[in-house]
């Protein structure tokens, strides 16, 4: 069998320049054809991630680009390490954001939302949905994300949204989902209901106005202060606490609402803060939810102000029609002429904004559908506080925590027509059934009707479900464990193994995902979840189209390549934390595919003969071999905590600082002499492992040199052979190369400021006992004639330390004696001056007393590294003079 040094010699020349685009579009299609990227179930251990499904017309951004570059690597090492690992793909129908999306695109046509029927909008919704969808996982093909794509799912495909409707009617049948008029969150703009996650409080720069509400059968009148003086025309009531003194004037008493003219009772509540503005509180039930309590206790009058667009209704009066902010500024200057406005103060409060359309939300008594959630909450709370399932970063449970022990009803309808329509039935005399179908419902309805009924008598209601509702079930649902709960592929893959997603969605989507798992699967949804930080620019703004500071990661894949890209995005990005952008990150990565590449194309140019092995290169093999394995136990432990960058940075530093700079440094061959089989048979395989532990990292440069490493078979791939394992090595040993690679830097460093050539060769003397082992090495790195032991070193020879071993290199003619004793007096009177402050430190009673033993320890040894590089610095300059 030929030798596998011969097999890379016959394989077809490798460019001199590694040009990523040709290399990255070749191999995924290898892998495509292939099939390394399917699994199905076998009697291995399964490794599963299912993708955070993105909208499904949305395109890649930056937080695209890391939340699946670290799923990738953690996919790909699974695979390496002999796991069936499954990364299922998917888009989530996203109801507010297509919605938006194809009402504009039909607004440029002339068409309104109102003009269709709900049939006809959802074919315009539909035909967008397949132009656009699936656009982001093409990309995430340019990334080389390995997902299996023949399970691609959709969450309004046919059995997601099966299990989403059999999931409402079970819950349903438990008494968990129900119907009711709450006060919920409206987003004016997708005029829609929004939960309490979909609301981000901004702090905003208003006003508070005092308004005048006149006393009935009085002068006087009761001051109120409020931020939104719109509302007053929804007022019906005053409160005031029962224990302010200073408004008990006003017991018992009613006022008139400004500008409306009707008179409201004064009612008494413990709820009102007697510190806020004048003590005294306007109550609008139907537009604040605390307000709406009071209404509630107290029985008041519920007056809705407002259309579901933001603008005022007949309730407004005179200002019906108008947009609620128009009418703000409006009143503003009606109360004043009116002598209602006693004055106007700025006033910094937090304002709900909804978190798709960015418009301040309407507190709205609306009809909704509620699931309770205190019951599904407990076993979720409990798993991660347990750690069942562990965060990652940790500092994120007391996050977790807080919300959950808090959590409120979760209202999962939505006023849109693009999503889940809620699968219940009004029938025509009053009430409605709960059923998956139609005629599901129909068959019900028959059986608790007593008229004759038809099955389109029914009629279905018009919301639909939040989005999230069917993305809670996700790693469920991908693997149809809804409909079929015993089925091979969800038997084998269920739990998942890890999430990886960002924080920002840890109430919306990860916190309900846990609750499913146990309600549906009676375990967790996966064992870990890796939170990965925001991508900022470098001034620290999340990077954003609006802000046009976020660069197409397309255009950034087309400029430095998949794996720079992927490489650079990693290297600044612990789990949790921020990643501060910047493109030289990828011009770093691009750099460190070249140094890759031309690191191989180094080796391949030896030429290779049938020598014996060098000393030196027996010792730097053994070197290497111990540290690369040193550096697998470090990997392995990074990757069991979750800390992908920093093992990312072990694998750049073996492969950058010490394969290339140090190893292939060590066993290069002389000038256009020939390297000896073993050595260079030990150097391939070295590659052939640093390949595979950067696989994961770098998929594509390390496909390509790995195929051409030695011959292979049409179907083999890096991507499904082991990961290297770490042998036993000699950790002494690996210290003695370090002592000997700080000798070879001071020589180095000797030659640099001696200006002596590279290729001149110099001589190294011992000055104490020195058992090196590292010799051959020393002397072929720094090119030295020998080393030899001596009592005394040689006049004019340069001295320097290694721990406490004294080296000296004699320059004879290769020195300016006079420039080198002014140097080396700098120095001496330096590190005089340096001693002098460590010994007066060490004199002061007060601080050998009272300081820790170690850092009084430290101070020693600064004193004593200090005069021995005196004494020797004094030798020098002794010599010198002779």
């Amino acid at each position: 069998m030929q030798s596998i040094y011969y097999q890379l010699i016959n394989k077809m020349e490798i460019a001199s320049k590694y040009n990523p685009s040709e290399v990255e579009e070749k191999w995924y299609k290898y892998w495509l054809e292939n099939k390394f990227f399917h699994s199905e179930p076998d009697n291995r251990e399964p490794y599963t991630i299912v993708i955070p499904p993105p909208n499904v017309t949305g395109v890649l951004h930056m937080g695209h680009m890391l939340n699946n570059t670290i799923q990738d690597i953690l996919v790909r090492r699974a695979r390496m390490m002999g796991k069936n690992a499954c990364w299922v793909p998917g888009t989530d129908h996203a109801s507010i954001a297509t919605e938006a999306k194809v009402v504009a695109k039909l607004a440029t046509e002339g068409i309104k939302k109102t003009d269709l029927t709900r049939e006809q909008f959802l074919e315009h919704a539909w035909e967008w949905t397949h132009k656009h969808g699936g656009i982001i996982l093409e990309q995430l093909k340019k990334l080389g994300a390995s997902c299996d794509w023949d399970r691609t799912c959709f969450t309004m495909d046919e059995k997601r949204s099966e299990s989403v409707y059999k999931v409402f009617v079970d819950l349903y049948n438990k008494d968990l989902i129900y119907r009711g008029v709450r006060m919920v969150n409206w987003d004016p703009q997708a005029k829609t209901a929004l939960s309490d996650e979909e609301v981000n409080y901004k702090e905003q720069q208003g006003k508070l106005y005092y308004l005048r509400y006149k006393i009935v059968g009085e002068n006087g009148c009761a001051v109120i202060a409020t931020t939104r003086p719109e509302t007053i025309l929804g007022d019906t009531a005053v409160c005031i606490n029962p224990n302010d003194p200073k408004n008990v004037q006003l017991k018992g008493k009613k006022v008139i609402v400004p500008l409306a003219n009707r008179e409201v009772p004064i009612i008494e509540d413990d709820y009102v803060d007697v510190e806020f503005g004048t003590g005294c509180l306007k109550v609008t039930p139907a537009h604040d939810v605390n307000d709406y309590m009071l209404g509630e206790k107290y029985n008041l009058e519920i007056l809705d102000i407002f259309n579901d667009n933001g603008t005022l209704n007949q309730h407004g009066l005179q200002y019906a029609g108008m947009d609620r902010f128009a009418v703000r500024k409006q009143i503003e200057k009606d109360l004043e002429a009116a002598g209602l406005l006693e004055k106007v103060e700025a006033y910094t409060n937090k304002v709900g904004f909804s978190e798709r359309t960015d418009v301040p939300i309407e507190p709205k008594l609306s009809m909704q559908w509620f699931l309770k959630m205190e019951q599904l909450a407990k076993p979720a709370l409990d798993a991660v506080m347990n750690d069942d399932i562990q965060l990652h970063p940790p500092k994120f449970k007391n996050t977790y925590r807080h919300w959950m022990e808090n959590i409120k009803d979760w209202c999962i309808s939505r006023q849109l027509w693009w999503g889940h329509r809620i699968p219940a039935y009004f029938l025509p005399q009053g009430g409605f059934v709960v059923a998956a179908t139609k005629e599901e419902a129909y068959q019900k309805a028959l059986s608790t009707v007593n008229y004759p009924l038809s099955i389109e008598d029914l009629r279905q209601d018009e919301d639909c479900l939040d989005t999230w509702f069917s993305s809670w079930l996700w790693p469920i649902s991908v693997f149809d464990g809804i409909n079929e709960p015993e089925n091979k592929d969800i038997q084998y893959y269920y739990p998942t193994n890890d999430l990886v997603t960002a924080p920002e969605i840890i109430f919306f989507w990860v916190a309900r995902m846990i609750m499913a798992g146990y309600e549906y699967r009676h375990k967790p949804c996966f064992h870990n979840v890796y939170f990965n930080g925001i991508v900022r620019d470098k001034l620290g703004r999340k990077m954003s189209k609006s802000l046009g500071n976020s660069p197409d990661p397309i255009d950034l894949i087309n400029e430095y390549g998949a794996d720079g890209v992927r490489l650079g995005m990693l290297l600044t990005s612990p789990a949790g934390n921020d990643l501060p952008f910047d493109s030289e990150l990828c011009v770093q990565g691009r750099n460190f595919s070249n140094k890759i590449w031309n690191a191989f194309r180094l080796v391949k140019g030896w030429e290779v003969a049938d020598i014996a092995q060098p000393e030196s290169s027996r010792l730097s093999i053994e070197w290497f071999d111990g540290l690369l394995s040193k550096t697998i136990e470090e990997i392995n432990d990074l990757f069991d905590k979750y800390r992908l960058s920093e093992a990312l940075m072990a694998v750049y530093k073996l492969f950058w600082d010490e394969f290339s700079s140090w190893y292939l440094e060590m066993v290069k061959p002389a000038y256009q002499q020939p390297i000896d089989k073993k050595t260079y048979e030990a150097t391939l395989n070295f590659f052939d492992d640093l390949l595979r532990i950067l696989h994961p990292f770098m998929p594509f440069i390390t496909e390509e040199l790995w195929q051409a490493l030695a011959e292979r078979k049409s179907e083999e791939s890096i991507m499904v052979v082991s990961m290297p394992q770490a042998k036993t090595y000699k950790a002494d040993f690996l210290s003695e190369v370090e002592k000997a690679k700080e000798i070879i830097g001071n020589i180095r460093t000797i030659r640099l400021q001696k200006n002596i050539p590279n290729k001149e060769v110099l001589g190294l003397e011992v000055l104490t006992v020195d058992d090196n082992s590292l010799n051959s090495v020393i002397i072929k790195m720094a090119n030295l004639s020998g080393i030899a032991k001596v009592e005394e070193k040689s006049p004019g020879a340069v001295s320097f330390l290694v721990g406490t071993t004294e080296y000296a290199v004699p320059l004879g003619n290769n020195v300016n004696v006079e420039e080198e004793l002014e140097k080396l007096n700098t120095e001496l009177v330096y590190l005089q001056g340096f001693l002098k402050s460590v010994v007066a430190k060490l004199s002061n009673e007060k601080f050998v007393a009272n300081a820790k033993p170690e850092i009084v320890d430290n101070e020693r040894k600064k004193q004593a590294d200090a005069e021995s590089k005196i004494k020797t610095l004094q030798e020098s300059i002794e010599a010198l003079k002779i």
